[in-house]
Parts: structure tokens; C-alpha cells; sequence
């Protein structure tokens, strides 16, 4: 297109731009079917005898269990085709300093709220020793986050 077009065309948007498009042709649309529409409240001019019932079962009577289909057997699976993931590597553990800054952030709102919870009067210190460790934890974690945007294009994924 060019910038003349664009422009003409951007015009005849604003101009009609709120006003309800004209569908006056008279046709119905393409896959529309006439005899779907009904004629009556009722749904329909008569009874249809083309119309299938679902079978009702007598009352008292249980209904027999279908029997269910068996199962193609599969065939064996060589063991050389066969994936075998690699063994998960040991549990990473935290530096000494990010882990007690952890333990602070989950640890302390526990412990404080088991103790709200059972009933243990923990002295004054405590408590504000508890709150001063979570808020703390927080707060350290939160300074050793990278400052730097991540790779935009990095997904994380490794093959």
C-alpha cells in the first residue's frame, strides 16, 4: 500500500467511524439453514418422526454396566530405545549467609505464629528479635537479587 492509500483509508474510518454497517442485501448467510429456524413457540411445526428418544429404563430396574473395551497389548520396548533420564544431582545447598536470611524470612513468622497459636508467651525480645530477623532476611535477599535485566531472549530452558 502506499501513503495515499493509508491516508484514504484511515478517512473512510473516522467517517464511519460509530455508524452500524448496512446488511440490507436480503440473503441469508452463507451456511444458514432454513429449517433450523423454528416456527412455533413450541419449537416446531409438528411432530417430527425423524425424532430419537433416549431409551428409558423401567423404574427399579439397574442399568447393566457396558463391558469395557480391552486393551491392545503394547509391544516390548528394547532396552536400548528406551529413555533413561539421568540421576538428579544432590539438593543445592544455600550459602551460610543467604540460608540464615531464609530461615529468617520462613522461619521467623512460624515460630511466632505457633507460638500465637498454642499460647507460649514469648518474652519481648524474643519476639522483636524474631521480627528484626524476618524483616532483615527480607531485606538482605532482596540486596543480593541481580541489579541487571535478564537476557530477554533467555528462556531458561537447556537441551
Amino acid at each position: 500500500m502506499h501513503r495515499e492509500d493509508d491516508d484514504e483509508a484511515w478517512r473512510a474510518i473516522v467517517e464511519n467511524f460509530g455508524e452500524r454497517a448496512d446488511l440490507d442485501d436480503g440473503e441469508p448467510a452463507p451456511g444458514h439453514d432454513e429449517r433450523a429456524r423454528p416456527e412455533s413457540p413450541e419449537g416446531a411445526e409438528g411432530p417430527d418422526e425423524d425424532l430419537v428418544r433416549p431409551a428409558r429404563p423401567e423404574p427399579g430396574a439397574a442399568a447393566e454396566p457396558t463391558p469395557e473395551p480391552t486393551p491392545e497389548p503394547t509391544p516390548p520396548v528394547d532396552d536400548e530405545d528406551r529413555f533413561v533420564p539421568p540421576d538428579p544431582g544432590p539438593l543445592p545447598v544455600p550459602a551460610p549467609d543467604r540460608g540464615i536470611a531464609w530461615i529468617g524470612v520462613f522461619g521467623a513468622p512460624v515460630v511466632l505464629l505457633v507460638s500465637l497459636l498454642v499460647g507460649i508467651d514469648l518474652p519481648r525480645w524474643v519476639g522483636w528479635l524474631m521480627v528484626a530477623w524476618f524483616v532483615g532476611g527480607f531485606v538482605y535477599l532482596v540486596r543480593q537479587m541481580p541489579h541487571e535485566p535478564r537476557d530477554p531472549w533467555d528462556d531458561g530452558s537447556r537441551i
